[in-house]
Order: C-alpha cells, then structure tokens, then sequence
C-alpha cells in the first residue's frame, strides 16, 4: 500500500512540533491515532523516519532527505484543491495568508472569527514574516493573499486599503517622560531610541523620527520584536514608537511601561490587503478587506484611523 495525504501531513507535522503531543494539538486529533497512522507509514516504507524519545521526536537522516519532496507533495494537493474549489465558484478550500509579526497577533484574533462567519467553507492557514518577505512569497506562490504594510516594494501587486495605524510613543514607568501630560519635539532631542530590526518596515518610521527630532537611535540593541522592545523600554535603555493596537493589546492592560501623547505630529503605517495580479480570487479578497476594514472601525476606533483613501473607497470613488 501506499502512504497516504493524511500520513504525509503528520508526519510533515510531528517534524515542524517535534513531538507527538504538540503535533497532535496542531492538528486537533488524539495522540494514539497520529502515533499509529505515523507507524504504519514507517511500515509501508520499511523505514524509520522518527526518532522518539522522552523529550520529543526528531526526524532520521533519511526522513530529512525526504521531507522537502512531502513538503511539495502537500503544496501540490492543496493547489489542486483550490482550483478545484475556484473551477466551482465555491468558497471553500485553504488559502493561505500572510501577516507581520508586529500587527497579527493583535488583529487577526478579531478578523478570524469575522472570515469564518462570513465563509464557513473556507480555511485559512496563517504564516507571520516580515513585510518584504511577505511580498516576494506572494510574488513566488507561498500565500494567497498578506497583509502588509506601504510603501510596498513590489509593483502591480492587487491591494485594498484597511487602515492607518499610529505609532504612540512608549517609555519607563521612571523615565523622565512619564510625569509629563505630553511629549514635545525639543523633549526627543538626544534621547536613545529604540527600535525593531532594519528587516521590518517600522524601523524605517523609527530611522525617521530620530532624524528629524535629533534623536539617537540605538543600532545595537534593536529589538527582534515588539515584546523585546518593551522589556528594553521597561530598563530604562530607551523609548520608542510603538504600533497603537500592540500597545492596546499588551500595554494598556500591563501597565510595566507607560505610553504618552505626542505633539509633534502623527506618524502611522499604512495597511493593506494585497493578492497577485490575475488572481481569481479577487472578489473574495475584497470582500475579506471589506470585512476587516469594518472590525477596525468596529473594535479598534480610537486606536486606527481610515485615512482620506480608504473613505474614497468606502465613497465609491476608488
């Protein structure tokens, strides 16, 4: 007999968890079962391609060799499914979509739920990467569809504008700052400012405010995310300009650092949902945006706007 999908599948996803107990949990079936579909596939092959021990399972030489080739097979049949369902008009299937770090986990729990109300036929795989590495895996077939932020560095991608989402400048709970109702540009001038690494897109927003209100921007202790910039911020190492719904969702309740109003002028990332051109799926992306543009009016007022574009759009006169 030969190995089947279902096989494959666990055993791609023992070797991403590795364990059985997290892959289980990654794929909501019990243990016994996937431990027993993984044994018959070492048995049709007559092979072993895990190997188990009390602190989990790591993939044998041979299973390496062999992974990238299940990894394509896997791709293949969920590219298969989708044509299938677009070939019908359904919407159903999995499609797969991309997001940064610095925004999908404190959106996407709002959005999920909304995409699967709207389309219950329709699953979604989600992956976290850094803007530009969103757009060139767009580009080459590893998503369906992202959200990412402007400027985008790839043209005549498809895209819908969601929002603008403002930077609120973040520091110690002893800083300086803290007593002070709000922040003035003179008040920036040789502070150390902190920021995210030159990969993600508001390093370039942190780059500029250094620059224009004189500011020190620490290059060697860039965080490698937002929680690690607000563990630095809380040391009293620096301050920094932090995305509005990060700071709703895990400062506001926290309390370990303090954020303050600015008067120097707003800055924010632009949001969007972009897709290939020639997708045939451009309805439903739109859709989606338009979905995910109401949530954000919806359950993030006050801490996103809709900029002049996007109220054209919502205007019919985009």
């Amino acid at each position: 007999m030969e190995p089947t999908i279902k096989q494959l599948r666990y055993l791609l996803s023992v070797s991403q968890a590795r364990s059985f107990r997290g892959a289980a949990d990654r794929l909501d079936v019990a243990q016994p079962t996937l431990t027993a579909q993984i044994n018959a596939l070492e048995s049709k092959l007559g092979v072993t391609l895990l190997e188990r021990s009390r602190k989990g399972a790591q993939v044998t030489p041979f299973g390496r060799s062999v992974m990238p080739h299940i990894e394509t097979i896997l791709e293949q049949v969920a590219l298969i499914q989708r044509l299938a369902a677009e070939s019908e008009g359904s919407l159903v299937g999995t499609y797969r979509l991309g997001v940064p770090p610095t925004l999908g986990p404190y959106f996407l729990p709002e959005v999920i739920p909304a995409i699967h109300t709207a389309f219950p036929g329709l699953k979604v795989f989600v992956r976290e990467d850094a803007p530009r590495d969103l757009e060139v895996g767009l580009l080459h077939g590893d998503y369906d569809f992202i959200i990412t932020t402007l400027p985008m560095e790839i043209p005549n991608l498809g895209l819908e504008p969601l929002f603008n989402e403002p930077l609120v400048l973040v520091c110690a709970n002893d800083h300086k700052f803290a007593d002070l109702e709000t922040v003035s540009p003179d008040d920036l001038r040789g502070e150390s400012l902190l920021a995210i690494e030159e990969k993600h897109r508001l390093f370039d927003l942190m780059q500029t405010i250094a620059a224009q209100f004189q500011a020190r921007l620490l290059r060697d202790y860039e965080g490698t995310s937002l929680d690690t910039l607000r563990h630095m911020i809380g040391t009293g190492l620096g301050i920094a300009f932090l995305p509005a719904l990060y700071v709703q969702s895990e400062i506001s309740p926290r309390k370990d650092v303090t954020s303050k109003a600015f008067n120097g002028g707003e800055f924010a990332r632009g949001v969007v949902l972009a897709w290939r051109p020639g997708s045939r799926r451009v309805e439903l992306f739109r859709q989606i945006a338009q979905i995910m543009r109401t949530i954000s009016q919806e359950s993030f007022a006050g801490h996103v706007t809709l900029d002049a574009q996007i109220r054209e759009y919502d205007a019919g006169k985009l």
